[in-house]
């Protein structure tokens, strides 16, 4: 869920924050300036601290646990979809704007083509690391397989404990090889 939720979000945000769409007016590069503070911020904070910090907001449970990674995941991929924006081929957008382009227009032809196959690798491999990490979530209440791997720790139940550690081993190695086979069929 908090992969899901925060896309278009960062997608947004990305834009906002790439320098090189933002520099040309003194609103535009105070909106650039801000969200990058705003995302190194909350990026330089870990999504377990996030889950303990809304644990205490929401409660203890999946809810704090998702909205720990939502946090996170937007303010990652934020950085990720604004740095690639920042290294696109500039020829194209200058090619676009002497016809005379909206600036939106600039954006939706010259960088969304060229961005858009780094941006769905970045947001398979962001979902990657949020399946594995909501397994660390839950360990701190944030809900999910890691609750209950903690409480079947708590009770010295090992059979149960190799299962879910076994059942996380092998979803981790599927997503990754989905995640694998997806990013090879777009390049």
């Amino acid at each position: 869920m908090a992969t899901l939720i925060a896309i278009p979000f960062s997608f947004v945000l990305g834009f906002l924050s790439a320098r090189n769409l933002m520099k040309h007016n003194p609103i535009t590069f105070t909106i650039y300036n801000t969200i990058r503070f705003i995302s190194n911020f909350t990026r330089s904070i870990e999504p377990l601290i996030w889950a303990i910090i809304f644990s205490a907001w929401v409660y203890i449970g999946p809810f704090a646990g998702m909205l720990g990674l939502l946090i996170h995941t937007i303010s990652s991929l934020t950085k990720q979809y604004s740095e690639q924006i920042e290294d696109i081929d500039i020829g194209t957008s200058e090619a676009i704007e002497a016809t005379g382009a909206h600036p939106l227009q600039v954006i939706w032809f010259a960088v969304v083509p060229q961005i858009i196959i780094p941006f769905l690798s970045f947001t398979i491999y962001r979902w990657d690391i949020n399946v594995r990490m909501a397994t660390i979530v839950g360990l701190v209440g944030g809900g999910g397989i890691g609750t209950i791997l903690m409480q079947y720790l708590g009770l010295a139940q090992w059979n149960e404990v190799g299962l879910i550690v076994m059942m996380i081993a092998i979803v981790v190695w599927v997503m990754d090889y989905v995640s694998a086979r997806v990013r090879e069929a777009l390049m």
